[in-house]
């Protein structure tokens, strides 16, 4: 999955939520009482404030676990709840050192884990458990920090423009905007292959052949956003705006900037961004107050179509602070409001309104919950000829045109057969998988979110395509019973060809999914498309470790790389990766076999996997 809104500050991304959660925090200074240039008088900014508030906040019952040695967070996190029973809330490992922060809903239950933990053997070692101190608030404590400094400062800073923050290549010619991010991608591809080759002395010979092709330019360079996530403020005088952030809560911003001069950014939702901000500015709610958790309207996700017109409007409220009559209200009020807002110069209309709960999640609830208000429940879109449906939280790339340049080169590194089989993890809509549809035998499309699982079984259906079949859940829950369904399904003695092809979220596949992949040994080659190369790499050096109890199976060793710029005018760059299988030549046999033991049956299927050969590459496959 791409990073959808890689380029800018999504409201949920860098605030304090990530450092404490459930808050709703009335008492600091509003909005009226930030200084223009937006920060707080020094003599407001308490960092320990929030703790005195009458609101849950876990960090007040919070542990420090000390002499872990080297552990995994997936494996403490189940010696915590699974073996031991400790209600935990979340665990913290800064920079993964020898000890971890773990946060409870009580003070019983923070007394009881210390006494649990506090000499628990656990992998050779004797844990040492202590309660902790709170962390400070990040934007108090930045601010703080900005303030020290300013005091020192003779030279007033430049103010920061949404250019700076947002677009900051946008002043740079096209061509030179693509060579900058070759020389990016050529050093961090550098960096991991001289870490994987210190990692596994068996991949030095395969990285000599290892090759880049450098940077792909997007067809489309201006206006190609069909999704913008935008956050409901105030601007630096105190207006109103309906924009993107200038920087992150923990860097101490809370300052919204309009998005108009923004080349990235289309009309159609230049004018959805413009007219959400005048009805937050005539209505009695108020914009969502990130310091106290204050206000009404937290943010608006726009999605528009190039291709169909269609804009489609998903208002983020925040309903904490509001009783069920006011909630209905506000929605009411947008279905009015929009019912008669429209630019017939431009042909501009919301043609689908939806209405998104931000409000502070509970445990267990992986999304915000999304209800439609008016209009059409989804958007249309097409790729490669191909129709898709987008629903409000389905992923599906931003830069429209842009995807059907990384599709054809996806498709090419991994030169799919007739009889081939591909595995698509975290498919989404099912673009990748329709776009492979044509060229193999069948696709295997697993997604987190059930809404894009229907969305993709629709998008099959009416793009007339029968050889995909889709699954909604966790990739690592699905990526071996959907190995097993191709194995068992492979003909006896016919060869075996199946390639995964990966496109997961910002922060890449979790371990376990690695894990599976690297298990399933009939997979020999794998398409690994990164819209965050420096968070990837991680994946990268999982997949090149040697065989261990953790990562069983052969490793995968980098073949190809080719970058293309799904974000013209950022600093951003998808990149795609072609990994090959490295089988060891030391006289063992090497079979096709899923090492998840499914049977006997299967392992002698997967042994043919052995007499394969493997095809050429595939020049302009598409």
């Amino acid at each position: 999955m791409s990073a959808e809104n890689s380029e800018q500050l999504p409201p949920d991304e860098q605030s304090f939520e990530k450092t404490r959660e459930n808050q709703i925090i009335p008492e600091t200074p509003a909005y009226e009482e930030i200084a223009k240039d937006g920060t707080l008088p020094p003599a407001s900014v308490d960092e320990f404030n929030y703790l005195k508030r009458n609101e849950f906040t876990s960090e007040i019952y919070k542990i420090e676990v000390r002499n872990l040695g080297y552990f995994g967070i997936g494996e403490f996190k189940k010696l915590l709840k699974s073996k031991l029973n400790l209600n935990m809330t979340k665990i913290k490992s800064p920079l993964r050192k020898e000890f971890a922060f773990v946060c409870f809903r009580s003070q019983e239950d923070q007394e009881r884990a210390i006494e649990t933990l506090n000499g628990y053997k656990w992998k050779g070692k004797v844990l040492q458990a202590t309660a902790a101190k709170a962390s400070a608030d990040p934007l108090q404590k930045r601010r703080n920090e900005n303030a020290q400094k300013e005091e020192k400062e003779v030279q007033p800073k430049r103010q920061r423009t949404s250019a700076d923050a947002i677009c900051p290549y946008a002043s740079i010619p096209y061509e030179e905007q693509l060579q900058k991010k070759n020389n990016e991608m050529q050093e961090l591809l550098r960096k991991f292959t001289n870490k994987l080759r210190n990692t596994n002395s068996a991949a030095k010979k395969y990285l000599n052949a290892f090759k880049f092709e450098g940077v792909k330019a997007s067809p489309q360079i201006n206006g190609y956003r069909n999704k913008n996530e935008f956050t409901v403020g105030k601007n630096a005088e105190g207006e109103i705006v309906v924009g993107f952030r200038l920087g992150s809560y923990a860097d101490g911003s809370v300052e919204v900037s309009e998005i108009q001069d923004l080349p990235h950014i289309p009309d159609s939702a230049k004018w959805a961004a413009h007219s959400f901000q005048d009805f937050v500015r005539s209505s009695n709610f108020l914009p969502f107050n990130p310091e106290d958790n204050s206000g009404h309207i937290r943010q608006l996700m726009v999605r528009t179509s190039a291709h169909t017109g269609e804009i489609m409007l998903v208002a983020g409220i925040y309903s904490s602070n509001l009783n069920e009559t006011e909630f209905e209200n506000l929605k009411k009020k947008l279905k009015e409001y929009y019912e008669a807002c429209h630019d017939e110069a431009k042909g501009f209309k919301c043609t689908s309104l939806y209405y998104q709960d931000v409000k502070h999640r509970e445990a267990g609830q992986m999304v915000s919950p999304v209800g439609h208000i008016s209009g059409s429940t989804h958007n249309t879109d097409t790729i490669h000829s191909l129709s898709f449906k987008i629903s409000p939280l389905a992923f599906f790339q931003i830069n429209t045109q842009g995807a059907e340049v990384l599709y054809d080169k996806a498709i090419e590194l991994a030169a799919p057969q007739p009889r081939s089989t591909v595995l698509d993890i975290c498919c989404g809509t099912g673009t990748i998988a329709l776009a492979f549809s044509k060229h193999c035998k069948q696709v295997l499309g697993v997604e987190i979110i059930p809404e894009a699982i229907e969305d993709a079984e629709f998008n099959a259906k009416a793009n007339k395509i029968e050889n995909c079949k889709f699954f909604a859940g966790n990739a690592d829950d699905y990526i071996q019973s959907m190995v097993r369904e191709v194995v068992y399904g492979n003909a006896p003695g016919a060869p075996l060809d199946l390639i995964a092809v990966v496109d997961p979220p910002r922060a890449g596949l979790h371990n376990r999914s690695i894990a599976a992949i690297r298990a399933a040994t009939a997979i020999k080659r794998l398409v690994y498309i990164s819209c965050n190369p420096v968070h990837a790499q991680r994946n990268w050096i999982e997949l090149g470790r040697p065989e261990s109890k953790q990562y069983k199976g052969d490793p995968f060793f980098p073949k190809t790389a080719i970058a293309v710029d799904m974000f013209p005018h950022t600093t951003h760059t998808e990149l795609v990766i072609l990994f090959e299988r490295f089988e060891h030549s030391d006289g063992k046999e090497e079979t096709g076999k899923v090492k998840c033991e499914i049977n006997a049956d299967i392992e002698e299927k997967g042994s043919k996997e052995s007499d394969i050969k493997k095809p050429d590459t595939v020049e302009n496959q598409n």
